[in-house]
């Protein structure tokens, strides 16, 4: 299986193949663990038993994350290929599902460029507005104050800021690139 990292395209869909194996395989050693027990004393009244049900825990928390993770599809690789070829000087992440207290806000892809932060939703449930406000506050509370942010949920839109952002970038040659991972990770932490 290949190791996909958090901010690549394809990243949700691993996560999901991985939370499903590792749920199965923590239900499989509870029941083996409770099988065990029952063939060896013929009833549930045993240690094993108390230790099968102790697994359950561990068990249920990889199913609740495959349960958080099943309603959310990893961005089209036609969509994360065409802002790739249009992004060489800017940082790009993918797959974000940016969770607060009150909302779970897909993302598709983000670019930055400086203290800039340009997104794309495809989902119908963000309100980019408020997902914007959400991020900037965010990157404020983790000491980057001037980070601006805006949500996209038309794409066309998105991908001429994009293009301007990468001519912009080509021509200044700066490096911005530790900046950009330091807002990149923040907008990271905050997704599933």
């Amino acid at each position: 299986m290949i190791k996909c990292e958090k901010g690549t395209p394809g990243y949700l869909r691993e996560k999901l193949k991985i939370e499903i194996l590792r749920t199965v395989i923590y239900f499989a050693i509870v029941t083996a663990v409770f099988l065990l027990g029952y063939s060896q004393t013929h009833s549930k009244k045993n240690l094993l038993t108390v230790v099968a049900v102790v697994g359950c825990l561990p068990a249920c928390k990889a199913l609740v994350g495959v349960i958080t993770r099943i309603p959310y599809k990893t961005v089209d690789q036609a969509l994360a290929d065409e802002v790739a070829s249009k992004s060489a000087h800017l940082t790009v992440i993918y797959d974000l599902v940016v969770t607060s207290t009150e909302k779970i806000m897909p993302i598709d892809c983000m670019v930055i460029s400086h203290e800039k932060v340009f997104g794309y939703t495809s989902s119908k449930k963000t309100d980019p507005q408020e997902t914007a406000s959400y991020l900037r506050k965010m990157l404020q509370k983790n000491d980057l104050p001037q980070v601006s942010v805006k949500l996209y949920d038309q794409y066309k839109s998105f991908l001429s800021i994009v293009e301007g952002l990468e001519n912009i970038a080509a021509v200044e040659k700066a490096d911005t690139r530790e900046e950009e991972r330091q807002i990149a990770h923040v907008i990271m932490t905050l997704s599933l």
